[in-house]
């Protein structure tokens, strides 16, 4: 067994310091990226985003990343507090914040607002202080939802398709100039050649997902998971019979749906719509 690390008090950044012990294990041990994803079963490319930061990993893979070397305590540990980084989600949505930096390809509905992955820094902050966050905590959170948004950048971005219903584009921001730029970056953002937006237009009659957000995550293992929010509350769905009824749903809405192309002409009709601003 290696010696075991001190943790407690070392580092100001806990992801970094995981990232660094995780890239250190390996090289000790001998292992390629690749040799590892064969041993334990998950893509090579998976430890490969743990290692540079990218990701943190879920428990599942931590825990046997902690079993291959033999340091159970520490590693553990370590981790633990790179979840509980203070300039991360809360605790509800930790789990799968870890997931959703794994994921394959995303696929989500939205019922009232734009999905987090499409927020601009303005909406995030308004919508973020609706619901109670104030000084310092606002902050982290609103850099926290921005830098999210970052999953669908760079050079090799997962495949994102995302329905929104009329609601979204209708419940706008107190500024009009924010709200403008809420709805330009959703018509630029569709531009992009992973992401696939489409418009649920008022008056396609009531369906299976009439009051609910959800958020589908194809995962490095091909399985697939969804992290649901209605009202009052939202839950993470592993459950193969559960996530299999959920995407039976979200495909009956897609069927609703605008196409791509007409998308992106009703949000611009939309734009095209709003008052001009007056001129200073």
């Amino acid at each position: 067994m290696p010696p075991r690390r001190v943790v407690t008090g070392r580092s100001k950044e806990p992801r970094k310091r995981f990232a660094e012990e995780l890239r250190l294990l390996r090289t000790q041990q001998g292992d390629s990226l690749r040799k590892l994803g064969e041993v334990l079963g998950w893509d090579a490319s998976l430890f490969g985003k743990m290692e540079s930061g990218k990701t943190i990993g879920s428990p599942e893979v931590v825990e046997a990343l902690a079993q291959h070397y033999g340091a159970e305590e520490w590693l553990l540990t370590l981790w633990e507090l790179a979840v509980g980084d203070p300039t991360q989600f809360k605790e509800q949505y930790r789990r799968y914040m870890s997931l959703e930096q794994e994921a394959m390809s995303l696929w989500q509905y939205s019922v009232r607002r734009p999905p987090g992955l499409l927020q601009t820094a303005a909406y995030a902050r308004e919508a973020l202080a609706a619901g109670g966050h104030r000084g310092k905590e606002l902050d982290e959170q609103v850099n926290a939802r921005v830098d999210r948004r970052n999953l669908l950048e760079g050079e090799d971005p997962p495949p994102f398709r995302v329905i929104l219903c009329e609601a979204v584009l209708r419940n706008s921001l107190r500024d009009p100039r924010e709200w403008r730029e809420q709805l330009q970056y959703l018509v630029d953002t569709s531009e992009r050649h992973n992401v696939t937006l489409h418009v649920l237009p008022f008056g396609t009659g009531l369906h299976g997902l009439d009051s609910t957000d959800v958020m589908f995550l194809r995962l490095l293992d091909g399985s697939t998971v969804a992290y649901v929010e209605t009202d009052v509350r939202g839950e993470l769905i592993e459950e193969n019979d559960r996530v299999e009824r959920l995407q039976r749903a979200y495909d009956a809405v897609r069927d609703l749906a605008l196409s791509p192309a007409e998308s992106q002409k009703f949000i611009t009709r939309l734009l095209e719509e709003m008052p001009c601003e007056p001129s200073t």
